[in-house]
């Protein structure tokens, strides 16, 4: 297959929204990686601005250690992002395979990291979505930094200078990502390569539980235990990085004044902005330029996709069990809010009795029953209802469907959710749009 003066070859890699595969300039003879994206799920999943703003992203990005964007390119069916192939693969397998790294060369990996992220924040631009699998390894052992899909801008910040949206992945997370108060992208990031520091160096997570409520109260402590056989210069890094509190948490500038970082310490150079107009911004336009009978088919809009939901297309680590309906059947379904634990269960009693439902209090847990034999079908509902505790600001509310009509259950959660979700005046949902 031949597009333009590129030759596609073998797929490198698979996800929902198309494939990657390698590609060949025949002029040149050089080696690409090309992420193909269909149009058509970009219309349905509604992400036309997602995928623009991670190419304007990679447009401002040129260094060493992160992954270059050369080119977009497109056609009727589908948009082709020409990227720079890192023949090593990610970080995660080289660990997954080999176990931990020693600790000269992990962190010589820290310090290109480093390098790259602090390059991306004096850019503007931060990552909050950093983790291993974001990480990739060229064949000579220096890192890229990839997958910006989830990356903000500086006209993302609102009023308070902060960023608001809560994304990335549950174990590389910061504790004030999860607080819904508002964030520094750039302190957010800075914790997530301390996570990543933690992995390369130990083989393992610093914050780790099955149940997803104890990862985050785990998180929120910035409890960690830090083996002492690593060197002393190594384990103050991790407890300066991993510090639950943004205000005193170690800052890239000083970390590379850290004398144990600086080890051998060589800054990579940015590259020269050799731009070729290859990657006019208003050619990205017209590419994403659908029209509005091509939007709505059948009737139709697109379907909204929101920051959970995007995450859990992309990533094993996800939030989407967390904040969203957790399985097919959706049986499960769970939504933060700031009300108090005593003050949910308050309201969630007068709730679902104004919805004509019955409610059983028992040890702080709610069991939510209804028979409506008025109704064709089985017409009844039986719903368990739990609060989890994150920290003092923010709780988790569980709903868990024993049996009874989908339809029911779907409209009481919905009442719940808008009623109680996040921030009270925050519907359920978030969107990616910070």
């Amino acid at each position: 297959m031949r597009l333009g003066k590129y030759e596609i070859g073998r797929t490198l890699g698979e996800g929902n929204f198309g494939k990657v595969k390698y590609a060949t300039n025949v002029e040149t003879g050089k080696g690409f990686a090309v992420k193909i994206l269909e149009r058509e799920k970009i219309l349905q999943l509604k992400i036309t601005e997602q995928i623009k703003r991670e190419i304007r992203t990679l447009k401002l990005l040129k260094h060493p250690n992160v992954v270059r964007l050369y080119e977009v390119l497109a056609s009727k069916t589908k948009i082709y992002m020409v990227l720079e192939y890192v023949k090593g693969g990610e970080l995660f397998d080289k660990i997954a395979m080999n176990g931990r790294l020693k600790e000269r060369e992990g962190l010589m990996l820290f310090q290109q990291l480093v390098d790259g992220v602090s390059y991306c924040h004096d850019k503007g631009v931060f990552h909050r979505d950093l983790k291993p699998e974001n990480v990739l390894v060229d064949a000579r052992g220096n890192i890229k930094i990839s997958d910006f899909g989830l990356s903000a801008l500086p006209q993302h910040l609102r009023d308070d200078g902060l960023l608001h949206t809560t994304c990335g992945s549950p174990n590389y997370v910061a504790p004030e990502v999860l607080a819904n108060r508002g964030y520094d992208g750039a302190t957010a990031d800075i914790w997530s390569c301390g996570v990543i520091l933690y992995v390369i160096l130990t083989g393992c997570l610093p914050f780790d539980d099955r149940n997803l409520a104890v990862l985050y109260q785990k998180i929120f402590k910035g409890d960690v235990m830090i083996p002492k056989w690593l060197s002393p210069g190594a384990q103050h890094m991790m407890r300066r990085i991993l510090d639950p509190n943004p205000k005193t948490r170690i800052t890239a500038a000083e970390i590379k004044e850290d004398k144990w970082f600086k080890q051998g310490y060589s800054p990579a150079a940015p590259e020269e902005d050799d731009d070729d107009g290859l990657l006019d911004m208003h050619d990205l336009d017209e590419a994403f330029s659908f029209s509005e009978a091509e939007q709505v088919r059948d009737g139709k809009a697109p379907a909204f996709i929101n920051a959970f939901q995007l995450i859990g297309m992309s990533s094993s680590l996800d939030l989407s069990g967390f904040f969203e309906k957790e399985d097919a059947s959706e049986r499960k379904i769970r939504f933060t809010s700031n009300y108090s634990a005593k003050e949910l269960l308050e309201k969630i009693e007068d709730i679902v009795t104004q919805m004509g439902f019955h409610v059983l209090n028992k040890n702080g847990k709610l069991k939510v029953v209804q028979s409506r034999k008025d109704l064709k079908g089985p017409g009844s509902l039986c719903i368990m209802t739990e609060v989890f505790e994150l920290n003092p600001s923010l709780y988790v509310v569980e709903l868990r469907k024993s049996s009874g009509d989908i339809a029911l259950y779907r409209q009481l959660c919905t009442k719940l959710a808008n009623d109680l979700g996040v921030s009270r005046s925050q519907p359920l949902l978030t969107s990616i749009a910070c």
